[in-house]
């Protein structure tokens, strides 16, 4: 299936091959020299130059000079035969919900609208030690809640197919650099479908991992980590992998955090051994659907098939409005 491109109402001018390239092709080219970190760093913020000013994904952008130093500082670390871990080079933003040392973390909201952390997040951290060059942040909706990105600080960002359209949330801006190639990767965090629905609405990948996975923090209590988990967003599956293995395994400030089982982008080239898909579908008529979604959701699903899944539809007997009750109460009691 040949993937959708962003709709021509930006007049977005088409990407440089390099920010076309994957996460996973970017990385591969800077350990063996075949591109600096500078002129990848180069290629992606001239294209955030070009379009973010259409539709506002990114926030909080690092001065380019102090940027394309710290790249410069890479480029010379390999020369020197330096180390390069995953993710060396690749410029990220990271969504305005986490913290992040020495760059404004507002959470969408005037209240932080001048917060500077003096730490960051136990998975920034982590981005970091593998090489990220933090670039700036992604928009949000105020302190993550909707299923929208508008705040009072910095305005909306606008859907990257149809500007008259929701970019979908929490992780909004996140979705959208990912769709007009803006940044290569990018983390986002998901609730009841911040992850999930921005990635939709904009044509990416989005993965919510189980609870513990990606440790949350720093000194975040377990009640509030019951709910909300960071995750990966991408443009295709093996990106996804290749940042969820640096943001994925236990930390002993993360009191729910576990250790992960080896590698994902590894395990993604190992033919896959087959099995059971549960296709949950529209609970039984529960969930309303627009004409169409359904179906092109079915036909995808068939395609399993093909590498030995089995997909069964399941509707669980269980009463899903006393389950909808007992989520929102939950959701507003951890959202205190």
């Amino acid at each position: 299936m040949t993937a959708m491109r962003p709709s021509t109402k930006h007049a977005v001018p088409p990407a440089g091959n390099i920010c076309r390239l994957s996460a996973v092709e970017l990385t591969n080219a800077i350990r063996q020299r075949r591109l600096s970190v500078r002129e990848v760093v180069s290629a992606f913020l001239d294209r955030i130059d070009a379009v973010n000013p259409l539709v506002n994904a990114i926030v909080s952008l690092r001065e380019r000079t102090d940027i394309l130093a710290e790249a410069d500082r890479a480029d010379a670390h390999l020369a020197r035969g330096g180390a390069a871990g995953s993710l060396f080079g690749l410029p990220i933003a990271i969504k305005d919900l986490a913290l992040t040392k020495g760059l404004r973390a507002t959470f969408g909201s005037p209240i932080f609208a001048d917060f500077v952390p003096q730490e960051d997040d136990l998975f920034v951290e982590r981005l970091r030690e593998a090489g990220a060059i933090i670039i700036g942040k992604t928009n949000v909706p105020e302190f993550g809640l909707g299923s929208n990105t508008y705040n009072p600080v910095f305005g909306p960002t606008l859907n990257a197919f149809d500007p008259a359209l929701t970019a979908g949330g929490s992780s909004g801006g996140a979705a959208v650099a990912l769709a007009l190639d803006m940044v290569p990767v990018a983390d986002g965090s998901d609730f009841g479908g911040s992850l999930r629905n921005p990635a939709a609405y904009n044509n990416v990948y989005g993965f919510r991992p189980s609870q513990g996975l990606v440790p949350a923090g720093p000194d975040i209590d377990v009640f509030h980590a019951q709910m909300g988990v960071e995750g990966p967003m991408g443009r295709n599956v093996r990106d996804i992998a290749l940042l969820l293995d640096e943001q994925a395994g236990y930390h002993p400030r993360a009191p729910l955090s576990h250790d992960k089982q080896g590698s994902f982008l590894q395990g993604l080239r190992t033919k896959a051994p087959g099995g059971r898909v549960a296709w949950l579908g529209d609970l039984g008529g529960h969930l309303p659907m627009e004409p169409g979604v359904l179906d092109l959701c079915e036909a995808a699903l068939a395609r399993f098939a093909d590498a030995g899944f089995h997909s069964e539809t399941l509707a669980p007997d269980v009463d899903f409005e006393a389950l909808w009750q007992a989520f929102v109460t939950l959701r507003q009691a951890s959202s205190g």
